[in-house]
């Protein structure tokens, strides 16, 4: 923590927050009046938004290379991890190098391109392929033994993956022709307006009247969307069927949705719905 100087006090940011001290002395309670409309205050200040803004943009871009399952060259993680905010979004991701079969959790970056990880067998190794990917979870076999050594490790991520909410498509029982899934359908709020602010609180486009999702899953793009209510609609509003849409905006047969797709739609199906009014008393 660097202490700047501002008038006969010294201020410096602490976790987000301007703190002030006496010239050399012990760090000060709260933030003396004198300091608060200081130049070097709001300086610090807007440091500090920026620096959110920042650490935001990190974890959302992690999250699309997770969701995506795009290749990321190793040679740009080694680059972006001296900066905490990239390293904190990146630190304990599950990587995949080479050998698809190979998991291990993102420990460390070094200067010359190799990355340290922590494999399943609890060692840590170096490895250096020209990209590595950061799977969806829904991708990685046996899902649910890698959870259990994640815990056993006390990994924790600022990208949900590990412990990601997933759905796996049905392999049986699916209409060959159907296009549309219900299963979060009817969940009723009170206006249309606050399910879309739901949608977009959770990180959902909201187009017309549908809240959306893009997904790059096995090469190809595909939106999945949830009907929410007509725009101007200012009445009691539900939550609607989920499709999938490919780039040329025709509807996906559910039997040709990706496994990505799948899970992140129905996962966007289920944030929607636990949203709704849930009755209470006699009748409910």
């Amino acid at each position: 923590m660097a202490w700047l100087a501002a008038g006969e006090y010294e201020i410096a940011l602490d976790d987000g927050r301007v703190v002030a001290r006496r010239s050399g002395g012990r760090q000060l309670k709260s933030l003396p009046k004198a300091l608060r409309d200081h130049p070097e205050t709001d300086r610090l200040r807007r440091l500090a938004e920026w620096l959110d803004r920042h650490a935001g943009a990190c974890v959302a871009q992690v999250d699309n290379w997770m969701v995506s399952s795009l290749p990321v060259p190793t040679e740009l993680i080694a680059r972006v991890w001296p900066d905490e905010a990239w390293q904190s979004a990146l630190r304990d991701m599950a990587v995949v190098g080479d050998d698809p079969d190979e998991v291990g959790f993102l420990r460390d970056a070094t200067e010359d391109g190799e990355l340290k990880v922590v494999d399943l067998d609890g060692e840590t190794v170096r490895i250096s392929p020209r990209t590595v990917t950061l799977p969806h979870p829904v991708l990685l076999p046996d899902l649910e033994d890698v959870r259990d050594f994640a815990a056993e490790l006390g990994i924790t991520q600022r990208v949900e993956q590990i412990h990601r909410a997933t759905w796996t498509r049905p392999a049986t029982g699916l209409s060959g022709t159907a296009t549309e899934v219900r299963d979060f359908a009817g969940g009723t709020f009170a206006s249309r307006f606050g399910l879309a602010a739901r949608a977009t609180s959770l990180g959902y486009r909201v187009s017309g009247g549908y809240a959306t999702l893009g997904v790059r899953d096995g090469g190809r793009t595909t939106e999945a969307s949830v009907w929410i209510g007509e725009p101007y609609w200012d009445g009691e509003s539900e939550t609607g069927g989920l499709g999938w849409r490919d780039g040329n905006g025709r509807a996906v047969r559910l039997t040709e949705v990706g496994p990505v797709a799948w899970s992140e739609g129905m996962r966007m199906a289920a944030a929607l719905y636990a949203g709704r009014t849930i009755e209470k008393g006699e009748g409910a």
